[in-house]
């Protein structure tokens, strides 16, 4: 697993720097050996950049120079190449992530990006001002490592959500996607 330095910077600190977030952008383009084009590359640097999970629309606001097409292309790619994640929402409204939750490494240090590894977390949705954020942990274990039991030997997130499937259901249940979604208030709307 490479360091780098700039991908600890935070969504606040690259919303306030929009070159670091370019920099960045481009840099993890590169890394997942997706073609670096413009549009991409702003539409990364916009995802960095957002606290939350945004919508199309919400890019759209932020990138006019850009059209619809080019953006749905981005994103698509994007979320194509375990770079953002697309969450799907009660209201129908798709939103878009990057972040933490953009590459997966397993336990041995292997980055993986494809599928659906980067959705095998939680999210947190506001329902008074619909943002939507991941709970794919900032800090030493991830939320859902933080919840579940320790089966005493070491698991992926995954494997022990199937664990707990199959105890729960019996056997021969398997899933292949997990949505979880806790729903409240966030702290700007909690006031």
């Amino acid at each position: 697993m490479k360091s780098k330095p700039a991908d600890t910077a935070t969504p606040t600190a690259l919303a306030h720097d929009p070159a670091k977030a370019q920099a960045l952008a481009e840099l993890q383009l590169r890394d997942a050996s997706v073609r670096v084009t413009q549009a991409r590359v702003s539409v990364m640097a916009a995802l960095l950049s957002a606290r939350s999970a945004v919508s199309h629309q919400d890019i759209q606001d932020k990138l006019v120079d850009m059209d619809r097409v080019t953006l749905y292309r981005a994103l698509d790619c994007l979320t194509e190449a375990g770079l953002a994640h697309k969450i799907a929402s009660d209201d129908r409204i798709f939103r878009y992530n990057a972040g933490a939750g953009a590459e997966h490494h397993d336990h041995a240090g292997h980055q993986h990006t494809h599928g659906h590894a980067q959705h095998q977390h939680g999210h947190f949705k506001c329902t008074r001002c619909a943002r939507v954020f991941c709970l794919d942990g900032s800090g030493e274990a991830g939320f859902l490592e933080s919840v579940l039991p320790s089966t005493g030997k070491r698991q992926t997130t995954v494997a022990q959500l199937q664990t707990a499937l199959q105890k729960s259901l019996g056997k021969g249940f398997q899933s292949h996607e997990i949505e979880l979604t806790i729903k409240g208030w966030c702290a700007d709307c909690a006031d």
